[in-house]
């Protein structure tokens, strides 16, 4: 059986994507006098882009993109106003309360019950922000360990589990994001369930037609998420790593 039992937060545990969804939206209608939507939205992303290396994931990096993107595209004639309003907007993002996803607490609570399996958090993002979501989640006490990180990618996976005294072969990652919660999973040796949300980032988007691994698999809600760690869980080997580069 799987030892560690690791969940992502944003759009998995709890609704988040739709806060930036909302945001982008009131950017093209601030911006609609300038450019067209496609204009604001090839913008926006080439922004988001080229600053990840100096913000990082999550509302502060995209606040000021948005910003980045007004001032650009206006050629620098957006009022100070409409500046003064994306700031706001991103503040508000940061203020949002944390809407849990149906049946995420009580996935959570079934594994907590089970003494021989560490259930983590594993979230990516502003360190600031991710910690107001989880104390606002009402759900930190159910995690024997919270990981906010910069990345995810096999070797954070790896450092982690190691953290937790567990091989990535007992290890399974549950997220909504096949690009940061599956393949990299997939790809240090562990094993991965995909829950699609209704929205995904571009950045985030992957064919999942070209995964190939028995220890992966999709399902429509996290309700579904425990029937699926059982079937997982009876294809394991007794011993020895699951998974490979080879098959991801």
């Amino acid at each position: 059986m799987y030892k560690l039992i690791a969940f992502d937060g944003d759009d998995t545990l709890w609704h988040n994507e739709p806060l930036f969804r909302d945001a982008h939206i009131r950017l093209r209608e601030m911006l609609s006098h300038y450019v067209d939507a496609d204009t604001v939205n090839d913008r926006l992303y080439q922004a988001e882009l080229s600053n990840l290396s100096i913000y990082g994931y999550g509302i502060t990096g995209f606040t000021l993109s948005m910003i980045e993107t007004a001032i650009e595209l206006s050629d620098k004639k957006i009022s100070a106003a409409d500046i003064h309003e994306l700031a706001e907007i991103g503040k508000s993002m940061l203020r949002a309360p944390t809407r849990l996803i149906d049946g995420a607490e009580e996935v959570l609570r079934h594994y907590v019950k089970q003494s021989d399996r560490k259930i983590v958090l594993i979230t990516k993002g502003d360190l600031i922000a991710q910690q107001l979501k989880i104390e606002r989640s009402g759900l930190e006490s159910l995690f024997a360990g919270v990981e906010i990180v910069s990345e995810k990618d096999p070797l954070t996976y790896r450092n982690i589990f190691g953290r937790y005294g567990v091989e990535p072969s007992e290890a399974v990652m549950i997220g909504n994001s096949l690009k940061s919660d599956i393949l990299p999973v997939l790809a240090c040796g562990g094993s991965a369930i995909h829950i699609p949300y209704e929205i995904t980032w571009v950045h985030e988007m992957v064919d999942q037609t070209e995964i190939d691994n028995d220890h992966f698999v999709t399902v429509e809600s996290i309700a579904e998420v425990p029937e699926n760690i059982e079937k997982l869980e009876q294809d394991l080997p007794a011993y020895g790593t699951v998974g490979s580069m080879e098959n991801v």
